[in-house]
């Protein structure tokens, strides 16, 4: 049997589903059994979508106008789709022409889980290559101390000689947390 799932971005009098339902129903799928949602695609919680994969059963096919309609990214769209095939659902995208049924569809869906995995592997790998060379010329990521060296050393002399942590809190114009916070990095070095 062949289900359809269609999604616009918004509930708006500005977006309608009406192109991508005119082309499932074209494409035989029965107006009973298509899903929408009108939601953006980054919201993980699309009901037409959840209802739609929860409808599907082995041998159906889920079908969509489009590839972008259905995952909110390229890995995204894989698990998808990964789970449909554990269910041994087939999926199709009409204008891509894509249909996991057929060899040339599923190697197609498998090219792109490949290039999926090798955009990740690139940003990694760029991630890491600046922090190297970030690290080199002596900047360390993350946040920036709440209170800088200088002060800090000031600070602890001043705890050194008596100031009691009020007072240093006071005359340094620095949150009590803060400093508890500073006082237990140092402790843990």
């Amino acid at each position: 049997m062949l289900i359809g799932y269609m999604r616009v971005s918004t509930d708006s009098d500005r977006q309608s589903t009406d192109l991508q339902r005119d082309a499932l129903i074209s494409a035989g799928i029965d107006e009973r059994h298509i899903f929408e949602d009108k939601a953006s695609g980054a919201k993980d919680d699309r009901a037409g979508l959840t209802q739609a994969l929860d409808y599907v059963k082995s041998g159906d096919t889920l079908v969509v106008w489009k590839l972008d309609r259905l995952g909110r990214s390229l890995p995204h769209l894989i698990e998808i789709v990964n789970q449909l095939k554990s269910k041994g659902v087939s999926f199709k995208s009409l204008t891509e022409g894509m249909d996991t049924s057929v060899p040339s569809g599923e190697l197609l869906f498998h090219v792109f889980g490949a290039l999926a995995q090798f955009e990740r592997s690139l940003i990694k790998e760029r991630v890491n290559a600046g922090l190297i060379a970030a690290k080199k010329r002596g900047r360390i990521g993350g946040r920036p101390r709440a209170i800088p060296q200088e002060k800090m050393d000031i600070i602890l002399g001043a705890l050194e000689n008596g100031m009691s942590k009020a007072a240093v809190c006071r005359t340094f114009e620095v949150k009590r947390s803060t400093l508890i916070d500073a006082l237990n990095r140092i402790e843990n070095i």
